[in-house]
């Protein structure tokens, strides 16, 4: 379980792929001495497992699953990653409730830069967007972050200097892929309400005699 709230960028120091596993290299000195062999790591918002640890960087292997739902297929060399551990059960709680496993991605469709903001519109697909509300929370690219507001199509967040500068979101750019997650309570509720709903019908069935 994670937060969403980045503690790092690490950087892609290499790349492999064999038999349709991709293993990640990265360079995060600021986190590696604190990982060990096993380990969960959010890449980008996506939850990975450390299968090898060496002074400074750390190692992780992305299965063809993985490979399907985002766009970690495309990492490569010096490309930079948000990183962040799992959490504690005695730290603090900044963010909310993030599982690490990413629903889908998104497109980021423009960005509008001001001098204390970036509002970001991004565009994801009609699954995805019944699963938020305005003001509800959202992971982007493993970063915790509000719904400002929900359009038809996208949905869109703002970004303090704050966010951007301690993220990969300073070099994002329009028409680049993003990871989503939707808040895991949101679609808890969901399914017990989409339960609920159905049981309530089959018993109004049942009343009528079918």
């Amino acid at each position: 379980m994670f937060t969403g709230i980045i503690e790092t960028v690490g950087v892609i120091k290499n790349t492999s792929t064999q038999s349709g596993v991709k293993t990640l290299t990265i360079e995060a000195p600021e986190i590696t001495d604190d990982l060990s062999l096993g380990d969960s790591v959010a890449i980008n918002g996506v939850c990975l497992t450390v299968t090898e640890k060496q002074t400074s960087i750390f190692k992780v292997e992305v299965i063809t699953g993985t490979i399907n739902v985002t766009y970690l297929e495309h990492l490569k060399t010096n490309d930079k990653v948000n990183l962040e551990r799992a959490m504690l059960a005695n730290g603090r709680f900044g963010g909310h409730f993030v599982s690490g496993h990413v629903d889908g991605k998104g497109i980021i469709k423009h960005i509008s830069k001001r001098k204390d903001e970036w509002i970001i519109e991004i565009s994801t697909d009609a699954q995805l967007l019944s699963q938020m509300i305005d003001k509800g929370s959202i992971t982007v690219d493993g970063i915790s972050l509000t719904i400002f507001k929900l359009y038809q199509h996208k949905f869109e967040i703002h970004l303090i200097p704050e966010t951007r500068e301690r993220t990969i979101f300073v070099n994002k750019k329009q028409g680049d892929e993003v990871h989503i997650e939707t808040d895991l309570l949101f679609k808890y509720v969901q399914k017990i309400t989409h339960q609920n709903n159905s049981n309530l019908s089959q018993e109004k069935l049942l009343n009528l005699g079918f």
